[in-house]
């Protein structure tokens, strides 16, 4: 095989703003791995909140060029524990490798993924489209710039209820609310019930990362179910989360990719618990590769691609909320 890089500035539709972050630019690697007449692709974003910058994850692959180049790839498993040791440390690096080597395997299988995989895409769920923090008339200008059946809107902010109430009278979408560890046990707990009666589906993160005691409180107490975000990010944390979230969210670049969120998912459901893939600001690479984890899942937000304007690739696409698959094998992804 052999390695490449691609990098990229994405332009966001509208500057994005989450309870700890805003930006209007993301950049973002697609990494390709080349055998022969086939190519892989996978992605990974840059990430403040977690530290990681393009320059790391190219480090962090270079590191070990050779002992990407020399693998004899058979199994995106046995490629993933191959290459672990080296990229603990740096996830979103692993993820980009991972979902580049699911892409090339099926590639050559001459198959799509999820048929690789032996799923079956009949019964999908939709996505949802995702509405950043602003004032809410630039809140829903942004639901009427593009109708969608499903919202998640980001939340944090001292006028959070306020915010439901005046988007609620503009859709009858279905409404999902993330507050990004922004809320305390009491507020979510407060908030919920109004928050239920205003058409929300169900909570995300409500509260720090860390603050198992609330979450607890939240669990036992909430009217609403809550899913883990930032409370989840590897596959030890699955087990963890039993008892205090309804469900988990699960995030390919920060658990590594397509190989070990299998395996978070298929834990999830053996505890009972619902199963998320959210997505970050990214091309049609890594939005593709998140479409072929659908069979498995409850709910997915995979919107990347909707919030930035000049996609350098091409894959799934979007059909109010339905995901439609690209007809290439593999993932389906291709840079233009």
């Amino acid at each position: 095989m052999q390695l490449f890089f691609h990098r990229f500035d994405l332009r966001l539709r509208h500057t994005f703003t989450i309870a700890h972050d805003s930006r209007h630019v993301q950049p973002t690697l697609v990494v390709e791995l080349r055998d022969g007449a086939f190519s892989g692709f996978g992605e990974a974003t840059s990430n403040k909140y977690y530290g990681i910058t393009i320059e790391s994850m190219i480090e962090a692959l270079e590191a070990i060029r050779g002992t990407i180049e020399s693998y004899d790839l058979q199994s995106p498993e046995d490629f993933w524990d191959c290459v672990y040791p080296f990229l603990s440390d740096n996830s979103f690096a692993q993820c980009a490798l991972d979902e580049a080597a699911n892409d090339l395997w099926a590639k050559k299988r001459r198959q799509k993924l999820y048929e690789a995989r032996g799923f079956s895409a009949e019964h999908i769920p939709m996505t949802n489209y995702t509405i950043g923090i602003d004032t809410v008339e630039k809140m829903v200008k942004k639901m009427q710039e593009l109708p969608w059946p499903i919202y998640k809107i980001k939340l944090g902010t001292p006028d959070d209820l306020a915010i439901i109430r005046e988007l609620r009278k503009h859709t009858d979408a279905i409404f999902r609310v993330d507050a990004n560890c922004a809320w305390s046990a009491g507020q979510a707990i407060r908030y919920s019930p109004e928050l239920k009666t205003l058409g929300v589906e169900f909570i995300e993160q409500p509260l720090k990362a860390d603050d198992w005691e609330g979450m607890k409180r939240v669990f036992e107490q909430s009217a609403l179910p809550c899913i883990a975000d930032e409370s989840c990010i590897v596959e030890a944390d699955v087990a963890k989360c039993q008892g205090y979230f309804h469900g988990v969210n699960v995030k390919l670049t920060k658990c590594g990719g397509l190989t070990p969120a299998r395996r978070m998912i298929a834990e999830a459901k053996a505890l009972g618990m619902q199963t998320m893939v959210g997505c970050m600001n990214e091309t049609s690479v890594g939005i593709s590769a998140i479409a072929h984890l659908l069979p498995l899942l409850d709910y997915v937000d995979m919107d990347g691609t909707l919030l930035i304007t000049n996609d350098p690739a091409s894959g799934v696409t979007f059909d109010f909320g339905k995901v439609i698959y690209a007809s290439e094998n593999g993932t389906g992804a291709a840079l233009l």
